[in-house]
């Protein structure tokens, strides 16, 4: 066994000579898990209290005596340590030390396949030492030089172990137990200062502690006397000098404790000393060689020697009971660890350690042992945690100056989510693993936890922002600004930018789509925010508006992006437009509006019930004839519409029809009750007297006395008298009311030009929204008024013709002798009427209502003839003046050409035209012809006795009822003798 130690000289090398003043050498200690103090060892936590310096040395102690070299020479290398720690080597350039030392210059295979660089090349932080001396060095002066090993202890180790082999020759290492051999070989008198010893000999007693004691190999009964004996001795030696000759009872009592408690075995094989072998213990020890791999000058880069060194550390499995699938979970630690320890800088350290985690991955798919799953598991947790703590915020963690590291960070935190859930979980194992996508599942929480937080972060920078705004305000007295949720929406477009260009990019790689769960968490986000605030708002303001626009245009961004994310997806992004229900902004908005407009109506409405009871209708109120109601309802509308077109929403063309069709309602109701109580053709025409037969005496009854009202004229009074009873009523009033109307017609023609104007002027409009004219044009008020004004027109008519000139027309016309009561009175006062009528009413009017005054005149001329009652009767020979009067009564209205068209009048005249023949007729061949159009009538059930024709009112030479009436007021015997045997009228009322 002495071979292996003089092989480890490490002070002297065969190859290559050192001089023997070389000085010792104190390095810092390397970076370990507790530099970083958020990030514990993963790999066990010890119960002895040993610092990492006990540790280290411990670790160096077993790395001299596991390691042996395939040669009996020397492992040299060229040291870029300074002039003042270093010597220059004694061989010549071609020297076999020299030639060593260029071999293991080049560059590193295990670097290479880690990605790491070699010193000088492009990017690496490491200087390449050029111009510094160099000397060839042994592969444990290396090692010590890399744990920052004193070369006085580095010789008292040496010197002991030389010592221990020449003891037990034959002896392999794995069965030594190498503290103990230690504590025996080494006095007081190796050691220049005492307590200098003390402090070694309680750390390797507490190391024999530990490793048997508190994380021994095979677990430990309590009732085990070694075990009690070992601690019984190891706590009094910490209180008092322990004595460690051959013979010393004390140490004879310590070698027998520690070799039967080194000696158990969990595998039946006893030829192997277990004392460093046990978890934690073994991976805390093998976790500080593995550590000297980094540069002592530049603690971020790995060595150049690495692979030479590695080769040399990894001889220490057997004492550690360690194997490869544990080395690449601690050197994947290590590497990690540095990177954080260091300040994470090197990028290249964290894509080593997510290289190496990929052996990782391979070991956890080929094995399920316990111990290791647990170790794995740990270190995954660990690396993941920290990972995703920065991953979980990485809109705090990253920004473009550092973005080249969340890449690194989101592979290695991925990669050791994939090993935690595909390897280790059992509900994966239970589950089908196409079913769960871990890599796509932690990126989709990286995105949905880091955007939830930004999001929460802008509401709480908005909300101050505000706050301190408002302070400003109130103190300058300035107008307010933009309100906090369009403020936040503008925030939110601005994250989603970001998070599509700066971020998406990287995310990619592991979620096909990003961007869009990126724009549907931060949807969702603000959805809670807009929602509520909708639901809060009662009215249209400016802050309202303002805010919902900025949710719309916020809205229509992220399912922009959405959309052009998921453009390769299976199903077109649908699912992630799933995850965005519409926030109904312009719905919102369009409500609120249509509030508004409601709101609008409805006072108008009000105020049209108001006004329109209170107008009077005084032509003489201005000059153009017209009631002020109405000017003021269409100054009302253009206000409204004005006021319409200047609210600041997105959709004017879509809600104009709902105002149009709110105001075209408003001037309807006002139509409708500008016509109220007007009357009507009905109103003021008289019931028709029961049909009485008359007698050659009866005409001259009337002559010498006093005339009085007849029953008719009696009951037609009776139904004016409501019309009559307010003066508001009469024909100026009503003709203040057509001409209203008339100027409302010719007004919304003005006002829908208006309204195309101010769309035109509209920012939201569109060419097609004037494509056609639906929703800008007044549909129900123009017909109103041509309607009313026709009702109106006839209602003036009829009241002037059967109410104002009744003492002419129906008391005076034709009563008693027909020569002496003919028309030129009616005519005279109509004449007037119609002059007075003519300059009142709007022209384009005015020939509407002289035809129905025209219309009424006749009619009221045929009732007198066929209706007129008892005081009226005709012969044959008072023909000619019926048809002379009604010939004066035309040419009233044609005016010699001036007046209403003839064809006009004659189209109105037809029917009179037809009956005034009747009245030249004889009494015979009346009483044939009524006989005939009777049976032509009913049939053969009217041949044994004429039925009594019902009054239709509708007056025709062919008609029954005309030709029974004409005979009804002839004056003629035979035609009472037919009517006394055929009806039995009676000849009064």
């Amino acid at each position: 066994m002495a071979h292996l130690f003089r092989e480890l000289s490490l002070g002297h090398s065969k190859r290559g000579s050192h001089s023997n003043g070389a000085t010792a050498l104190t390095i810092p200690p390397k970076p370990t898990a507790t530099t970083a103090a958020d990030l514990p060892s993963p790999l066990g936590q010890l119960s002895a209290h040993l610092t990492d310096s006990e540790l280290r040395l411990t670790a160096y102690e077993i790395f001299v005596a596991a390691c042996r070299t395939s040669t009996g020479k020397a492992l040299t290398f060229a040291s870029s340590d300074s002039p003042t720690q270093q010597h220059s080597t004694a061989g010549s350039p071609g020297s076999p030390a020299l030639q060593r030392s260029l071999t293991s210059a080049a560059a590193s295979k295990m670097k290479k396949a880690l990605g790491l660089k070699s010193p000088g090349s492009s990017g690496s932080k490491k200087s390449p030492g050029s111009g510094k001396s160099k000397r060839a060095m042994t592969v444990g002066e290396l090692m010590r030089i890399q744990m920052g090993i004193s070369e006085a202890m580095d010789s008292r180790v040496r010197r002991a172990l030389l010592r221990i082999s020449a003891g037990q020759v034959g002896r392999r290492i794995e069965s030594v137990v190498v503290p103990l051999e230690l504590l025996q070989q080494l006095k007081s008198s190796d050691f220049t200062d005492p307590q200098e010893h003390k402090e070694w000999q309680k750390r390797t007693l507490k190391i024999l502690e530990a490793g048997l004691l508190l994380h021994p190999y095979v677990p430990l009964d309590k009732s085990n006397s070694a075990a009690q004996r070992l601690r019984q001795i190891i706590h009094g030696a910490l209180d008092r000098p322990f004595e460690t000759g051959r013979n010393n009872e004390s140490m004879q009592v310590l070698r027998s404790a520690v070799t039967a408690l080194a000696s158990r075995s969990s595998d039946g094989v006893y030829d192997t000393s277990h004392w460093a072998d046990g978890l934690p213990l073994n991976l805390r020890i093998y976790e500080m060689l593995l550590q000297a791999v980094f540069d002592t000058q530049d603690e971020t880069s790995v060595i150049e020697e690495v692979d030479e060194l590695m080769e040399h550390i990894k001889k220490t499995w057997s004492i550690l009971g360690l194997n490869q699938m544990f080395h690449n979970l601690c050197f994947t630690w290590v590497l990690f660890n540095c990177f954080v320890a260091t300040g994470q800088v090197e990028l290249d350290l964290l894509y080593a350690a997510d290289t190496q985690l990929a052996e990782v991955a391979k070991d956890a798919k080929a094995t399920k042992d316990p111990e290791y799953c647990k170790i794995l598991s740990s270190t995954l947790t660990s690396i993941m945690g920290w990972a995703e703590k920065r991953l979980l915020a990485y809109h705090d963690t990253f920004d473009s100056s550092n973005i080249d590291t969340m890449q690194a960070i989101v592979s290695l935190g991925v990669a050791a989510a994939k090993i935690l859930v595909e390897d280790i979980s059992n509900e994966y194992r239970r589950r089908r693993k196409n079913e769960v996508d871990v890599a796509r599942n932690r990126i989709d929480t990286y995105i949905r936890s880091s955007l939830r937080t930004a999001f929460a972060q802008a509401i709480t920078c908005t909300q101050r922002m505000e706050m301190a705004d408002s302070s400003r305000r109130a103190s300058r007295n300035q107008p307010n600004p933009l309100p906090v949720l369009a403020i936040l929406a503008k925030d939110v477009g601005e994250l989603a930018v970001k998070e599509k260009q700066l971020f998406s990019p990287i995310l990619k790689i592991w979620h096909p789509f990003a961007a869009g769960v990126a724009v549907a968490t931060l949807h969702a986000c603000y959805a809670n925010e807009i929602k509520q605030f909708i639901s809060g708002i009662a009215e249209l303001t400016p802050d309202a508006v303002q805010v919902l626009r900025a949710a719309d245009k916020l809205e229509k961004d992220l399912v922009l992006i959405a959309v052009e994310d998921s453009v390769d997806s299976d199903d077109g992004g649908k699912a992630i437009i799933r995850e965005m229900p519409p926030y109904e902004a312009e719905a919102a908005i369009a409500n609120l509006v249509k509030v508004w407009i409601k709101t609008r109506v409805d006072r108008l409405k009000e105020w049209i019930d108001r006004n329109v009871q209170q107008e009077e209708w005084n032509p003489p109120a201005n000059e153009d004839g017209y009631a002020p109601s109405a000017v003021e309802v269409l100054r009302t509308f253009d206000e409204t519409l004005v006021a319409f077109f200047q609210l600041p929403i997105p959709m004017h063309p879509a809600l104009l029809p709902d105002l149009v069709a709110g105001l075209d309602r408003c001037l309807q109701y006002y139509v409708t009750k500008a016509k109220s109580g007007c009357g009507s053709r009905n109103t003021f025409v008289p019931t028709m007297p029961a049909l009485t037969r008359c007698t050659m005496e009866s005409k001259f009854q009337g002559f010498g006395k006093k005339k009085e009202k007849s029953p008719t004229s009696q009951k037609r009074n009776s139904q004016v008298a409501t019309v009559n009873g307010d003066n508001s009523f009469g024909i100026p009033q009503l003709l203040c009311r057509i001409n209203t109307l008339q100027r409302i017609r010719s007004e919304l023609e003005v006002l829908e030009k208006r309204i195309v104007t101010l769309l035109r002027n509209s920012e939201s409009a569109h060419v097609e929204d004037f494509s056609n004219g639906l929703g800008k044009k007044f549909e129900l008020s123009p017909a109103a008024c041509v309607e009313v004004i026709t009702q109106l027109c006839e209602a003036v008519a009829y009241k002037m013709v059967f109410h104002d000139l009744s003492h002419v027309l129906w008391d005076g016309l034709y009563v008693g002798e027909p020569s002496s009561s003919r028309i030129e009175p009616f005519l005279d006062e109509l004449e007037k009427n119609l002059l007075i009528i003519s300059n009142a009413v709007h022209e384009r009017v005015r020939t509407r209502i002289i035809t129905d005054i025209m219309r009424a005149s006749i009619d009221g001329f045929l009732l007198v003839l066929l209706a007129g009652g008892p005081s009226r009767v005709f012969s044959r020979k008072d023909s000619q003046i019926i048809e002379d009067d009604f010939k004066s009564l035309k040419d009233l209205f044609w005016a010699n050409g001036d007046g209403l068209p003839s064809e006009l009048i004659d189209k109105y005249t037809t029917t009179v035209r037809g009956v005034l023949p009747l009245f030249r007729t004889d009494t015979e061949s009346l009483i044939e012809r009524f006989r005939r159009v009777t049976l032509e009538s009913y049939g053969s059930s009217a041949r044994s006795r004429l039925p009594l024709p019902p009054t239709s009112g509708q007056w025709n030479p062919t008609e029954p009822n005309t030709l029974l009436r004409v005979l009804c007021y002839r004056n003629d015997e035979a035609a009472s003798k037919f009517l006394k045997k055929t009806y039995n009228l009676p000849k009064k009322l």
